[in-house]
């Protein structure tokens, strides 16, 4: 019998861009949401939610993973597919940290519409604003 790999979904953004960064991770459905990550880039709310991603399956025990983002340079800088340069290359050398002497998590590129962790913060700032925040 086989187990099967468990689907980690991760998204950030930010409003401005830069501004203040939001980062989301899903996985077994349920979302944890940072919606005050600090101030950046999209492109810094992103690896921070790769890393909490990481953090998360490190946390709960979880060893047969893949990471799931719509992200494509991300994807491709911790892939080592693409260089990282600037920022990208601190949140690269945080990643690779967390990592250790572990063999490197899949990483994989997905579509948009097929990120839990993008829909989860769409709909936390569909339900700030009807709440009046924002």
């Amino acid at each position: 019998m086989t187990t099967r790999r468990i689907k980690i979904y991760f998204d950030g953004g930010c409003r401005p861009n830069p501004g203040t960064m939001e980062t989301a991770v899903v996985v077994g459905g349920a979302a944890r949401i940072d919606r005050d990550a600090g101030t950046g880039s999209s492109m810094d709310a992103e690896w921070l939610a790769l890393i909490a991603a990481l953090r998360l399956a490190r946390e709960r025990g979880i060893a047969d993973f893949v990471l799931l983002g719509d992200a494509a340079a991300v994807v491709a800088q911790a892939n080592g597919r693409v260089a990282a340069r600037g920022d990208a290359a601190r949140h690269l050398a945080a990643f690779r940290t967390l990592v250790g002497d572990g063999p490197m998590p899949r990483v994989r590129h997905i579509k948009r519409t097929q990120n839990l962790a993008g829909i989860a913060l769409a709909r936390a700032a569909t339900m700030t604003k009807s709440r009046g925040g924002l």
